[in-house]
């Protein structure tokens, strides 16, 4: 038994989780099937959007730099801050791998606007391109640290993080639901 984890679920929880696992894993293939420059069209895009803007403004106190990182920062860390209540408070390990699973939606979600940083030809919040508006956050982040002309690297990058994570996560997921089917509340 793992330190972290509940001994028992009821039935009916352990029956959810499993069909949410099932979801999450068809969500999965949908996601690794999407070509890199689509931005998600699912409501996770507008959760993670959400998270990306509230970014912007809590990093504001530490500089230009990191208000524009912290969109993109806090997008990625929100998702990893619930898993770690959810395993440390919880003793949910299920719940913490579901959040994992977010965590690489989120790297998944932002290879795309890592790899329009030279392009910039992505629709923005707005309805502008980045040329329209003069670039976007990740243009400028690469700019800066002078690394513009690894954007595509850097987005397949983060699309294989992502794709792991979210693989990882599943995998978890299933371990957790394995050891709690024996042992129902």
């Amino acid at each position: 038994m793992d330190a972290f984890e509940r001994e028992t679920v009821s039935p009916a929880a352990f029956v959810g989780r499993l069909l949410l696992l099932a979801a999450l894993a068809v969500w999965t293939v949908a996601f690794f099937r999407r070509p890199m420059g689509v931005l998600g069209d699912s409501v996770l895009h507008l959760v993670d959007l959400v998270f990306h803007e509230a970014g912007h403004v809590l990093f504001a106190p530490f500089g230009r730099f990191m208000t524009t990182l912290g969109g993109s920062l806090m997008q990625v860390l929100v998702p990893l801050v619930c898993a770690g209540t959810l395993l440390l408070k919880s003793r949910d390990p299920f719940g913490a791998s579901v959040c994992v699973w977010w965590c690489g939606q989120n790297f998944l979600d932002l290879a795309p606007y890592i790899d329009d940083a030279r392009a910039l030809q992505m629709v923005l919040l707005g309805g502008r391109t980045g040329a329209e508006v003069e670039g976007h956050d990740w243009e400028a982040i690469l700019t800066q640290l002078g690394w513009l002309h690894l954007d595509h690297a850097l987005a397949r990058g983060a699309r294989v993080a992502g794709s792991l994570l979210m693989v990882a996560a599943l995998v978890w997921g299933a371990s957790v639901l394995w050891r709690q089917r024996a042992r129902p509340a």
